[in-house]
């Protein structure tokens, strides 16, 4: 799908954009593409154009959505299929996004993009050939981009969550000519996918798979040994975890994870968010 070049409405933004209105003023700087850019919009009386073209003065949005101009007039960044996927600002300016009101990426401490980059340091993709299971947003795949990897294969199962990536300046687009056809993306479901890749066929691994209690058989024992199978030998893995429970019951995921990889053929133990491992 091609990705959406027209601007993204917050609260702050939209507040600004009425408030210059207020003022007389013929011009307001700032940013509509989530902190991605910054420029000017001219301001009329009842519409302002932004890169030449015309847009009506919107309601303002509630104060945890983003609005996008769908044709007609701006509606907010959220599909309802199965669940409610809905693309969320944050302070930082990179969105998150939200399945059913449970935030997707952390975000508390610093920008999702950037907690995204410590992950994928740690895996050290430079040159080599990427498998990102779940690609949510494609925060791991722009920082594995960025860091020169030489092929990121990434899987995205939710068809919602793609349209997502397709408003979102901040998700990688496959189709740009910079990425000189690094990244492929694909709509399917990585545990059926994988089943395809050749032994030993990757040289980094990353796995950020939804909440154990929404995809149980992305944390199975089956499943990574399939990682381990599609891994070269040294190659490393990092798993996103969280840590869910862990005040409530006590439960110590990464340590949980850490124990099934090692099971599967990793050396592996909890870091950050989550576990490194290391295929032996």
């Amino acid at each position: 799908m091609p990705h959406y070049a027209g601007p993204l409405l917050t609260l702050p933004t939209a507040t600004a954009l009425l408030a210059a209105r207020a003022i007389g003023a013929a011009a307001w700087n700032g940013s509509l593409d989530l902190g991605r850019s910054s420029g000017d919009a001219q301001l009329h009386t009842d519409a302002w154009t932004w890169r030449g073209v015309r847009y009506p003065y919107a309601p303002l949005p509630r104060e945890r959505s983003i609005h996008y101009w769908d044709g007609e007039a701006f509606a907010a960044a959220a599909r309802f299929s199965d669940s409610l996927i809905k693309l969320v600002p944050t302070e930082w300016g990179v969105p998150t996004f939200e399945i059913d009101g449970i935030k997707m990426l952390p975000t508390a401490r610093t920008s999702p993009l950037d907690d995204a980059r410590r992950k994928v340091a740690l895996v050290e993709p430079a040159g080599k050939t990427v498998l990102d299971t779940c690609g949510g947003l494609g925060y791991f795949a722009a920082c594995c981009l960025e860091a020169g990897a030489a092929r990121i294969h990434s899987f995205e199962k939710n068809a919602d969550v793609l349209w997502l990536r397709t408003l979102n300046p901040w998700s990688p687009d496959p189709e740009l000519a910079g990425h000189a056809g690094r990244l492929d993306l694909v709509h399917a479901d990585v545990t059926a996918a994988i089943t395809s890749f050749a032994d030993a066929s990757v040289d980094v691994l990353l796995h950020d798979p939804p909440r154990f209690g929404i995809a149980g058989e992305l944390y199975s024992l089956a499943f990574y040994r399939q990682l381990a199978r599609v891994l070269r030998r040294g190659g490393r893995l990092f798993h996103y975890t969280g840590s869910p429970n862990k005040l409530t019951g006590g439960r110590d995921l990464p340590r949980e994870v850490a124990h099934r990889l090692q099971q599967a053929g990793f050396a592996a133990e909890p870091s950050l968010d989550g576990v490194l491992a290391i295929r032996r």
